[in-house]
C-alpha cells in the first residue's frame, strides 16, 4: 500500500474517534454517491455534519486544510444534497473539515474547522 494511502487510512480511523469523543454521532463512514464521498456523515445538537478529514505526516507542503480547495468543497455539497434527498428529515447542515497531523514521535494533532463554504 502507497503511503499515502496508508496515511489516510489511518487518519480516517483516528479521526472517526476523534469525532465521536466530540459528542458526536457518527451516521455514515466513507459514504458514496456516484463520484462523491463523504468521508463522515455525523449529527449533534440536532445538525447534519458532513466532515472532510484530511491528514499529513509533514507541514513541507502545507498543512492539511489546506488540500481542501474550492473542487471539494463543491463535491461534498453535491454529495450532501443527495445525501439529504435521501434523508429528508434534516433541516440543519453543516460542512466541517477536520485536519489532523502526525508527527513521529508526538500525539496526533487535530483541528477541527467548523462550518466551512466557499
Amino acid at each position: 500500500m502507497a503511503k499515502h494511502i496508508h496515511t489516510g487510512k489511518v487518519g480516517e480511523d483516528l479521526g472517526w474517534s476523534f469525532v465521536e469523543q466530540q459528542g458526536y454521532t457518527i451516521l455514515e463512514k466513507n459514504w458514496r454517491h456516484s463520484r462523491w464521498e463523504v468521508d463522515v456523515i455525523a449529527s449533534k445538537d440536532t445538525v447534519l455534519h458532513f466532515i472532510e478529514i484530511k491528514t499529513r505526516r509533514t507541514a513541507s507542503y502545507g498543512m492539511p486544510e489546506e488540500r481542501v480547495g474550492n473542487k471539494k468543497i463543491q463535491n461534498l455539497i453535491n454529495a450532501a444534497e443527495e445525501y439529504l434527498y435521501l434523508h429528508p428529515q434534516w433541516k440543519r447542515i453543516q460542512f466541517d473539515i477536520l485536519s489532523i497531523m502526525l508527527v513521529n514521535g508526538k500525539e496526533p494533532d487535530f483541528f477541527l474547522i467548523e462550518d466551512v463554504h466557499l
